[in-house]
């Protein structure tokens, strides 16, 4: 993506100079030389970058003044100062008003290039900082070996150079943002911004001025808009379904041509943003109903994805149990930790309503519990008791082995029923996969395909 430059100088030839220079370094430019033509091209389209002259003649505001106006209303544009009458004090001032840098006429292009480029990256890493500041503890990756998790990673590869919107669906904590974050950095939109905006809290009584901004009479900007923010990056819409009708009515308006006006502008904007969107409930459902628009679905639901619940995905259990203890250790500063393979299976087999993100959450728990720093391994023991008897009331309410029928039989009807009943639900654990199962319980695959059926038939017989 260019860069998009906005030059203010009182000067035609500096003006030109500067342009047919960072033109010729592929920026796109604009220049104007008073502050009222400034304001205008920032509400027009507001610029990565602005190199401002502090000497404006003939202008309302002079080069200070104006940048303390664009720093009130728009913070993260960064401006260059330039005057050809500098000194410290000037140079002093100028920073202290909101400058990114100061450089003085005559200036050598190397120079200013130099300082232009930095200034950028500068300002592009204030972004990600601020961004992952915000979004601290989501993840930016998605961890496991299991057939599922790797046709994810093969359609991040395919999906994320196209620039095609995208509709993730799944159950609640799967990690459907990590995904969509993970398209984004690889795609070519990753040095754009990546905009979340969550459609359970949108407020209903600023919905156009949060979407598309907001101008006052004089048509400059009061407001930036979600939409405009998120040019030449990505906006993810969490939630979609939870959007209002009105909602939905300014998307539909806002996805055709990705082109809008601004609350009370009278000029159209042009964007370019790519569009992810997720869902936790079954959308057909609301369309149906006529709660939610057939047409903004259709228009969202490009390429469809799907992420797996952690019960679809249990070999990868304690993949993500290992990530999760390393980046908690990292996070604190205590010693590596371990889960024992009592405690392992354990939490393997419970039942994760809350997906990945309830097992980052006890993972954390376990270890916030754990009072000894040189501790480096934790043991079955060691496991909330709640968290596990929660697991026994939901293998109870599942229909699976009942103790007290267990305890009435002899000791061989009894140890059979237990080795069915134990070796299908590490086939579970293991997504019907008889190699990794075998593996676990130390049988050879042979003897465990063997150890299955002659089970399978003692348990008919009973």
């Amino acid at each position: 993506m260019l860069n998009n430059i906005l030059v203010v100088d009182d000067e035609e030839d500096i003006r030109k100079s500067i342009a047919g220079l960072l033109e010729d370094e592929n920026y796109k430019v604009r220049t104007v030389e008073n502050s009222d033509q400034a304001l205008d091209a920032i509400s027009e389209r507001v610029p990565d970058l602005i190199l401002l002259d502090i000497w404006l003649e003939n202008s309302k505001l002079d080069g200070i003044e104006l940048l303390k106006e664009i720093q009130s209303k728009f913070l993260f544009i960064p401006c260059i100062m330039i005057s050809g009458h500098g000194n410290i004090d000037i140079a002093v001032n100028a920073i202290r008003s909101g400058a990114s840098d100061y450089i003085e006429k005559p200036f050598e292009a190397e120079r200013l290039l130099i300082t232009l480029e930095r200034v950028l990256e500068l300002s592009k890493l204030k972004k990600e900082h601020k961004e992952l500041w915000l979004r601290a503890g989501g993840e930016l990756e998605l961890i496991g070996e299991s057939i599922l998790i790797k046709k994810i990673h093969s359609l991040i590869k395919k999906v994320a150079p196209t620039g095609s919107r995208i509709f993730i669906t799944g159950d609640y904590g799967t990690g459907k943002e990590t995904l969509a974050r993970l398209i984004h950095l690889n795609s070519k939109r990753s040095p754009g911004p990546f905009i979340v905006l969550n459609s359970q809290t949108l407020p209903n009584n600023e919905l156009e001025e949060l979407l598309f901004g907001e101008e006052d009479n004089d048509g400059r900007i009061i407001r930036i808009g979600i939409l405009e923010q998120a040019n030449n990056g990505t906006l993810f819409v969490d939630e979609v379904a939870s959007l209002t009708s009105e909602a939905q009515a300014f998307f539909i308006k806002a996805l055709q041509g990705n082109t809008f006006k601004r609350k009370n502008g009278t000029s159209f904007i042009n964007v370019d943003v790519r569009v992810i969107s997720s869902s936790s409930i079954e959308i057909h459902d609301k369309i149906l109903e006529k709660k939610f628009s057939e047409d903004l679905y259709y228009r969202l639901n490009v390429v469809p994805i799907e992420m797996p619940a952690l019960s679809k995905r249990r070999e990868d259990i304690p993949l993500l149990i290992n990530y999760f203890l390393y980046k908690a250790c990292e996070t604190s500063g205590r010693n590596k930790i371990i889960l024992d393979n009592q405690a392992l299976a354990s939490l393997q087999a419970i039942n994760w309503s809350g997906n990945v993100r309830q097992l980052k959450n006890t993972i954390e728990r376990i270890l916030i519990m754990i009072d000894d720093n040189d501790l480096n391994i934790i043991t079955y023991d060691m496991l909330p008791k709640d968290l596990l008897n929660i697991d026994k009331l939901e293998q109870k309410n599942d229909n699976n082995l009942d103790m007290e029928y267990l305890y009435s039989l002899n000791l061989k009807d009894a140890r059979n029923i237990f080795e069915h009943d134990y070796i299908l639900k590490n086939l579970d654990r293991f997504n019907g996969n008889i190699s990794k199962t075998a593996n676990f319980i130390g049988m050879e695959r042979s003897a465990f395909h063997r150890k299955l059926n002659t089970l399978k038939k003692l348990r008919k017989q009973n």
